[in-house]
């Protein structure tokens, strides 16, 4: 009896020990073997076309930096410490909802902005005024290279010699032209877009901006001298490494440049939803010059939040909407 047991428990352990090996060879295999690489079209390129989203912070701040107490703070108890800012009036009944996350940063090489000294200077003052200066608040086309990095899904369509992107904010779309095509008439936010082929990669002149963009919420903006080059470069089926250098004489000491992957949704129902933010910016926009002020108190469990607008004098009425 004692040897029968003895016999079974020596078969299961050798069963075990073989299941195991089994298991063992599947994950040498599955982590090893060579990942599945990109569709390509009738003609050989990589076939682009789909619903891709970045994943990662540069919507806040294309550079590296810790998370932060809003988009807009103040002084708190330490006024000599950033680190101690507190949520400025605008935004502290978001709570952490307003907070901003930290980031390693998509910025290369030693992960700085070149700025001139004036060009920086402006760009520190368009941070402490965000909500008066980022034109997406306002809902504006968001331009490029900032639409492709903004929280929301894009879609791609891809043909021989026109390749199509729709954005899900405001509505956003350009068209890369990899054939011959006149400019538009005038500089626009999104830019005009020629590109052609390098191997696997494509690659995108891209100029023609108005300057009225920015890069992100950090207050970094650029001229209407602006000039990128995008590269795509399929990292596999499903993801993209997207590149940009970056030029502008007007505001940059050199060029440099930003590099994040791409990841393709694979949702089976996916489809880009209309983010209608023209309507949602219009009492932001245009509440403060109503006869009768529509938004003036909001009470919650916690606090009474009372609202005055005003209106810019002179010029800067006219001003406010140009940035």
């Amino acid at each position: 009896m004692a040897n029968r047991i003895n016999g079974s428990m020596i078969a299961i352990v050798i069963l075990s020990a073989a299941v195991g090996a089994g298991i063992a060879m599947a994950v040498v295999r599955s982590t090893t073997a060579p990942a599945s690489g990109p569709a390509r079209t009738s003609d050989g390129k990589p076939n682009f076309s789909g619903i891709w989203q970045a994943n990662n912070e540069a919507h806040w701040d294309l550079q590296a930096h810790e998370a932060r107490a809003g988009a807009v703070t103040q002084q708190g108890v330490y006024p000599a410490y950033d680190f101690a800012s507190v949520p400025a009036a605008p935004v502290l009944a978001l709570g952490a909802a307003a907070g901003v996350p930290g980031s390693l940063g998509v910025v290369g090489d030693d992960g700085e902005i070149p700025y001139k000294p004036e060009a920086a200077a402006m760009k520190k003052e368009n941070r402490a005024n965000w909500i008066d200066r980022d034109p997406e608040l306002k809902c504006y086309l968001p331009g490029i290279p900032r639409a492709v990095y903004m929280p929301y899904p894009f879609r791609i369509d891809q043909s021989t010699n026109k390749i199509q992107m729709a954005f899900t904010f405001a509505n956003a779309a350009r068209t890369i032209h990899l054939d011959k095509a006149e400019g538009p008439p005038d500089d626009t936010y999104m830019g005009h877009s020629v590109g052609h082929w390098e191997g696997d990669s494509l690659v995108v002149d891209v100029t023609g901006f108005n300057g009225k963009n920015w890069f992100d919420r950090a207050g970094n903006f650029h001229s209407a001298s602006l000039h990128l080059v995008e590269r795509f470069t399929p990292i596999s089926a499903n993801a993209i490494r997207y590149e940009v250098t970056i030029e502008d004489p007007e505001v940059f000491t050199r060029p440099w440049r930003i590099t994040m992957p791409l990841y393709r949704r694979l949702e089976p129902n996916i489809q880009l939803i209309e983010y209608p933010c023209i309507e949602f910016a219009e009492e932001f926009l245009y509440g403060h010059v109503r006869k009768n002020q529509l938004v003036k108190r909001w009470e919650g469990e916690t606090m009474i939040i009372d609202i005055t607008r005003k209106v810019p004098p002179g010029d800067r009425f006219f001003e406010w909407y140009r940035k």
